[in-house]
């Protein structure tokens, strides 16, 4: 039987290097776009740097129920937050190295946006990925009828994509149940991400900041190689 190595993971706000390079090294990415929105999570914010530190870059989501699911919230159209992340990113990024080259592709990303949250998360992603030279199948959790909570969600996630391996990251140990998965004969692969350090602007490194950091950086090429570097 052929292995098939799944991640499944949120449509977060362009996500930090240790995302894309788990996704280097899957076949398949099921979108968990049917959950519950978590309002102080990273669906909706990530991390860029400035002469002060860390700043976060916040998308403007409406108002919605608690119970809303990621795939049906809002973006704002009270406010120009496309204008206003333009504006910190050149503000914060126009002497980096990579900004140049990278410029285009962030004004493109963030042309005339999608009406919903996750598919302007989607469209980040696969600009990332495609800088990236990241080429993964990409299928959405809400189109699989999924059943269950926690654990036995993500084993019917992987079932009905014939997963073999699912591949996560170190911070699903608290909940992950490994014996549920290896009875449902899929093996769990914990991801080893050591945060690779690049030069970087604003004086001491600091890591886990969104992937555009890296790429303003260090150039789209210098990023690939980061990654590249990296075992999985």
């Amino acid at each position: 039987m052929k292995k098939k190595t799944v991640v499944i993971h949120q449509p977060d706000f362009i996500p930090y290097l240790g995302f894309f390079h788990r996704l280097m090294h899957a076949d398949l990415y099921i979108v968990l776009d049917h959950v519950q929105f978590p309002p102080r999570n990273w669906t909706h914010r990530d991390k860029i740097k400035n002469a002060q530190g860390e700043q976060w870059l916040t998308l403007s989501v409406k108002k919605t129920p608690r119970e809303t699911p990621i795939n049906r919230v809002e973006l704002s159209t009270e406010v120009n937050w496309a204008q206003d992340h333009l504006n910190i990113l050149r503000e914060n990024y126009q002497h980096a190295a990579g900004y140049l080259e990278l410029w285009p592709h962030v004004q493109k990303l963030y042309h005339a946006p999608p009406h919903l949250l996750a598919d302007f998360n989607l469209r980040a992603i696969d600009t990332l990925c495609d800088l990236l030279d990241i080429r993964i199948q990409r299928i959405l959790s809400s189109s699989l009828r999924p059943q269950g909570g926690k654990n036995e969600l993500l084993i019917d996630l992987l079932q009905k994509t014939e997963a073999t391996r699912y591949l996560t990251g170190t911070g699903s140990r608290d909940y992950l149940q490994t014996g549920l998965f290896n009875a449902a004969g899929i093996q769990v692969l914990w991801q080893e991400f050591d945060h690779p350090s690049y030069p970087q602007q604003f004086g001491e490194f600091i890591p886990f900041l969104s992937t555009l950091d890296a790429l303003f950086n260090c150039g789209i090429e210098g990023t690939r190689e980061l990654l590249k570097g990296m075992s999985a």
